[in-house]
């Protein structure tokens, strides 16, 4: 039993956008832990807040009202210098759109982060990414010089390289083949399980929250179902639920 306190938690969090007539409640008095060392998969049909929880717990988005903690950290009031400097040394992000720079080099874009911040990237640590990553023989290789999977494998190793506390992954397998899909979900979770990594990803994907610990489902901006050990198949019927709701 993991008794370590939450990598990332929401208290009663809820994010309202517009006013009047036209607000909209993307997310309603949300509370949920995410546990270290723990893969967790956030699902729920278009427009239930998936991505709008993920983003104020990334502190890419604030709340409207509530308490968002990234280890024992309040996001709700940081300075914007200070935002930035938790996103940058304590959070890693996998998106669905890989987001590498196309003039450097595989290698350039996992230091790239690093490098910005000033800071010499474990070797050792960088090793065992890169090898865990299968990306030894693409170091120097551009992105257009590789495929999609490539790619957002790269885009893995740079989440993973500055060993950040938690990773989120907002559909990260979006682009991606069900080969190539595979491949990430599968790195996903051998960094949690071999590395000791936090993972939070939304994904609309059964196949994809396979690899999780745990799925936590939303619908209509509240969290209505969790589910351990998960499977396609189960996922699937879940999701056909709550979507005949």
């Amino acid at each position: 039993m993991n008794t370590q306190p939450a990598a990332a938690r929401a208290i009663t969090v809820s994010k309202l956008y517009g006013s009047g007539d036209t607000q909209v409640r993307a997310l309603d008095s949300v509370s949920v832990d995410f546990a270290r060392a723990e893969f967790t998969a956030i699902m729920g049909p278009s427009g239930s807040g998936k991505s709008t929880l993920m983003h104020c717990l990334a502190g890419l988005d604030s709340a409207t009202s509530g308490s968002v903690l990234i280890g024992d950290t309040e996001l709700v009031g940081l300075s914007d210098k200070a935002m930035t400097k938790l996103r940058r040394d304590r959070i890693g992000f996998v998106f669905q759109a890989f987001n590498l720079v196309p003039t450097l080099t595989a290698l350039e874009n996992i230091t790239l982060p690093m490098n910005i911040a000033g800071r010499k990237p474990d070797q050792q640590w960088l090793d065992s990414v890169i090898s865990t990553l299968g990306l030894g023989d693409r170091l120097h290789h551009r992105p257009s010089e590789l495929s999609g999977g490539q790619q957002q494998r790269v885009a893995c190793a740079r989440a993973l390289a500055s060993r950040p506390e938690i990773i989120f992954g907002d559909e990260p397998t979006g682009n991606l083949d069900s080969r190539s899909s595979g491949e990430v979900m599968s790195i996903l979770r051998n960094s949690v399980t071999h590395l000791g990594q936090t993972v939070v990803i939304v994904t609309h994907d059964p196949r994809a929250a396979s690899y999780a610990d745990r799925v936590v489902f939303l619908a209509d901006g509240q969290i209505v179902d969790e589910m351990r050990a998960p499977t396609a198949d189960s996922v699937l019927d879940r999701m056909k639920n709550l979507e005949a709701v």
